[in-house]
């Protein structure tokens, strides 16, 4: 059985499931709640995104807890109180915040399983709130999935659909290792088919959303719709892509990459960050060192440019990858010639 939901929709519906299965998951953050003190009552907001309302009400306040407006504290709470027995979400409303808490994230969560020889765990969900086009400015519409990517010990996961939001999000919260699950600002309304019941999508296994031979374009996130949308365009004028959604970044799919560009001979990657020491740098480098003498182009790298994001709408536009400047990677890629 399908139901059709949205992003937002499949995130709530999935945080309420697992908290109505199993009573250690909690959930915290600022304003997740919402309206406290306020005329409203508790649930006069109920989160600024929408993905946690009414949760509240249903497993009320030893559960759900609106925290100060510390996201060290909101991280640091949350590694406590996976260390002593619970599965804490905890949301950080925008992911540009992660700063501040990047001890509690890098130098204690990640690194609790190994330093402790594996006498603990770490089962906590980072929910992080990220992504340009809402005109939210520099410092609320950054993609810092690269940066946590980059740290052992943690599990990154980017869902592109409402199924995989739920797929993911549920495994994340089973799992016993730290997770960071990014939710693009501007998907939660995006609308798709969700399995009933249980579904979970095991990390680590890309989804390959378009099929062709001609080139491989891998992606992740927003950047997927968009990819779909120039992979759509393309086979119109006979070209074939393969889009692969990652799903996750830690773990890595290498091997559905590296089948891809054996076939196609030419790679292309999307990603929403500025490019150096980028997502899209490292699969780049990842494929020129395990499948160079496949490829027939050098790799094309479709990125936002290095530096702050606009605030101006047509800027902020401007500085976004879009489904044209995929198109143009494309042929590109297509036209080379040695």
């Amino acid at each position: 059985m399908m139901a059709v939901m949205s992003i937002r929709e499949a995130i709530n519906r999935t945080i309420a499931e697992e908290m109505e299965r199993d009573e250690t998951v909690i959930a915290l953050g600022e304003d997740i709640v919402g309206g406290m003190g306020t005329a409203g009552g508790p649930e006069a907001i109920g989160g600024i995104w929408g993905a946690t309302g009414g949760l509240y009400a249903k497993f009320g306040p030893g559960r759900v807890i609106d925290t100060p407006i510390s996201e060290s504290a909101i991280v640091g709470a949350a590694a406590g109180a996976a260390l002593a027995g619970k599965r804490p979400i905890a949301e950080l409303m925008f992911a540009d915040f992660v700063g501040v808490s990047l001890d509690q994230i890098w130098n204690q969560m990640a690194k609790f399983r190994y330093m402790f020889g594996g006498k603990t765990k770490c089962p906590a969900v980072i929910r992080l709130i990220y992504g340009a086009g809402m005109n939210a400015a520099a410092q609320h519409s950054q993609s810092v999935y690269a940066m946590m990517t980059s740290m052992p010990g943690l599990k990154i996961a980017l869902p592109a659909t409402p199924a995989d939001a739920k797929g993911l999000l549920t495994e994340a919260i089973r799992g016993d290792d730290p997770v960071l699950f990014f939710e693009h600002k501007a998907m939660f309304g995006v609308k798709g088919e969700v399995p009933e019941g249980e579904h979970r999508v095991p990390f680590g296994h890309a989804r390959l959303t378009r099929e062709g031979g001609d080139v491989t374009i891998v992606t992740c996130g927003r950047m997927v719709n968009f990819s779909e949308k120039a992979a759509d365009k393309l086979a119109a004028d006979g070209i074939g892509c393969d889009v692969i959604d990652l799903r996750t970044t830690s773990p890595l799919d290498e091997e559905t990459i590296l089948d891809s560009v054996e076939q196609t001979g030419r790679l292309v990657v999307v990603d929403e960050s500025p490019p150096r020491c980028s997502l899209a740098a490292d699969i780049s480098a990842l494929v020129t060192a395990k499948a160079f003498s496949s490829l027939k182009a050098p790799p094309e790298l479709v990125t936002a440019p290095h530096t702050p994001i606009p605030f101006a709408r047509e800027l902020e536009r401007a500085w976004l990858p879009s489904p044209q400047k995929v198109e143009e990677a494309v042929r590109k890629a297509l036209a080379f010639r040695s």
